[in-house]
């Protein structure tokens, strides 16, 4: 290998990293990463939080989600997901 190659190849390894470090500021300012993301440990940031996650086997995984003040328990992972119910708010 030449010292011309190797120059060529140094820079288009530095092209392509930074096509990739614009392509991930550009996602990041437009606002499509993170809005996928379920938001963990039942923060009062949202309305809408995951709070916990056991799963049942390994296709299987039951979920409880807060929405509001209420929760709601969804089995996913079969044949279709199901919403299994809401459980009632606790009165002080």
């Amino acid at each position: 290998m030449t010292l011309q190659s190797i120059l060529l190849a140094i820079a288009a390894l530095a092209l392509v990293l930074g096509l990739i470090w614009l392509a991930r500021f550009a996602v990041q300012w437009g606002g499509l990463a993170g809005g996928a993301r379920p938001r963990r440990g039942g923060d009062d940031s949202g309305r809408l939080a995951l709070v916990q996650v056991l799963a049942l086997d390994p296709r299987r995984r039951l979920h409880l989600i807060r929405c509001d003040t209420r929760h709601v328990l969804v089995l996913t992972g079969g044949t279709q997901d199901q919403v299994v119910g809401w459980l009632d708010r606790a009165e002080p």
